[in-house]
């Protein structure tokens, strides 16, 4: 018989090349290829210039290995430093380095905010390709499970006994550590003079380091404050709820500048938690309080004063709602199934399917999010130095907001929307006639209504290549901010993916 050796513990004669295990035109090489082309200052610039401490992982071979594990639907830490040494393609990106799964976790953590930022940086290699076309474009939300459970919601009673449960169970383990001392006695290396001096100057070392590498994030974060200016309130028309709809809205906004990462701590979380929802509480007092003051000094239009206050505000003397206590930023969002744990994500996508603009809401509703989308949009092209508008904006039902229609269309978009899901024969009481009816008029005939078809073959496949092609349905990390940082990862690995198919036809043609 003729068979090839198969020798084993046949080592190799001449060292081998890299290039020889992958293909020209495989997907690895165009992600080192790709990362060559970007700005990676904002990671070089978080690293000490002196050269002092132990050497870290080259950023760029980093960036390069999250990118393509995202983009082969791979996120976890361990899943990566696995395949790093059983993958090809992923041994030739880290270079034949192992990175465990600690670096990669403390990488991500660290470059949070850089690693968002990496969008623009696809986006802005997809405008050299010439796929970032604005001429019409596709708003729509999907929901993303949070790394949580809906079954760690608690409101404030069960939050207080919680927090009760946990001091308890800390001063047992005291207990049964320190015994009858107090546990606050000094240790060893610090009752000298000596010593309480050599531990007092690397402590403060350590806090200079520390302090410099936050600079930027508190220059940020700092001047953040919640305005109730009746004048400045969107929703003044809507009565009581919709100035406390602005006000959640705004403290939203508060929290989501601020960017604090969630403890890790349990009983860190769970005293969090607690503030939080006596945060609320305070806003939800001065929003009522703005309210009537404003219901009893404002005029209408036409001179006249508001009437009596109807159903006064009480304010509750426990804080209302519910908190999860896992990841306290995520909400118990609506699914076309049931609910779950998680987060509304909206993308904005053009015909090529490229993800013009992507963030991560808080609400359920996608109402409310048409005139931000856009927005955002804007300021991503701007970022890339495209200063073309967007033509025309396509969505579905649940971004039908009036108000933000006209803010769309008077900076030059049109806007796209059907009034109703067309569910009922007949449409909503009151949702007849004006903007209405010249919007159903719109989308009934043969130009409206074919660029209104567009919408769904634009932007679901996205979603549906995200979550079902790549696994990717839940978030690994937590927090808004977490979880925008890995959704803009996400989407810039979608417009890596579509970058690489164009030019691979390019190539054929």
């Amino acid at each position: 018989m003729n068979f090839l050796a198969c020798d084993r513990e046949q080592t190799f004669l001449m060292p081998p090349d890299p290039r020889d295990w992958l293909p020209e035109g495989h997907l690895a090489w165009f992600v080192l290829a790709s990362v060559e082309e970007m700005d990676l200052g904002a990671f070089y610039g978080s690293y000490r210039q002196d050269g002092w401490g132990r050497a870290a992982f080259e950023p760029s071979m980093m960036v390069a290995l999250l990118m393509y594990a995202y983009a082969q639907g791979e996120r976890s830490s361990r899943g990566i430093e696995r395949r790093c040494v059983e993958d090809v393609a992923y041994r030739v990106i880290a270079a034949q380095q192992t990175p465990d799964h600690a670096t990669i976790a403390r990488f991500r953590v660290r470059h949070e905010v850089a690693l968002a930022g990496l969008f623009s940086e696809v986006l802005g290699l997809c405008r050299e390709s010439g796929l970032v076309k604005v001429g019409v474009i596709a708003i729509d939300g999907t929901k993303v499970h949070a790394n949580a459970s809906h079954h760690s919601n608690l409101d404030y009673e069960q939050l207080a006994r919680e927090i009760l449960k946990e001091a308890g169970e800390v001063d047992a383990a005291e207990d049964a550590l320190y015994g009858d001392s107090r546990g606050d006695e000094l240790p060893e290396h610090l009752r000298t003079r000596e010593g309480r001096r050599a531990a007092l100057r690397a402590a403060k070392e350590k806090l200079e380091r520390e302090r410099a590498e936050r600079e930027d994030v508190k220059v940020k974060a700092q001047g953040v404050e919640l305005v109730f200016d009746p004048e400045a309130i969107v929703a003044r028309t809507q009565g009581r709820e919709g100035w406390l709809r602005e006000a959640r809205h705004q403290l939203d906004e508060h929290r989501r500048l601020a960017g604090d990462l969630i403890p890790r701590s349990r009983p860190e979380r769970l005293l969090e938690c607690e503030r939080r929802l006596q945060e609320n509480l305070r806003v939800e007092r001065e929003a009522n309080a703005a309210y009537e003051h404003h219901r009893a000094t404002a005029r209408t239009k036409d001179g006249r004063r508001f009437g009596a206050r109807p159903n006064p505000y009480v304010a509750p003397e426990l804080p209302p709602g519910k908190i999860n206590v896992t990841d306290l930023d995520s909400r118990n969002v609506k699914t076309p199934r049931s609910y779950t744990q998680g987060y509304n994500v909206q993308a904005v996508v053009n015909e090529h399917q490229i993800v013009l603009a992507a963030e991560v809401t808080l609400s359920s509703p996608d109402f409310g999010h048409l005139e931000p989308m856009v927005r955002a949009t804007k300021r991503e092209l701007e970022q890339i130095g495209v200063s073309d508008t967007p033509g025309v904006a396509l969505a579905d039902t649940g971004y039908w907001h009036e108000q933000q229609i006209d803010e769309v269309v008077s900076n030059g978009t049109q806007v796209l929307i059907p009034p109703d899901a067309g569910k009922h024969e007949r449409p909503r009481r009151g949702w007849t006639g004006g903007r209405y009816a010249f919007m159903r008029t719109v989308l009934a005939g043969d130009i409206g209504g074919g660029l209104y078809r567009k919408r769904k073959a634009m932007i679901e496949p996205v979603f549906a290549q995200t979550k079902h092609n790549r696994r990717i349905n839940q978030f690994q990390r937590r927090g808004r901010s977490a979880a925008r940082s890995e959704w803009r990862l996400i989407t810039a690995t979608h417009n890596l993916l579509k970058l690489h198919k164009h030019h691979l036809a390019v190539q054929a043609a």
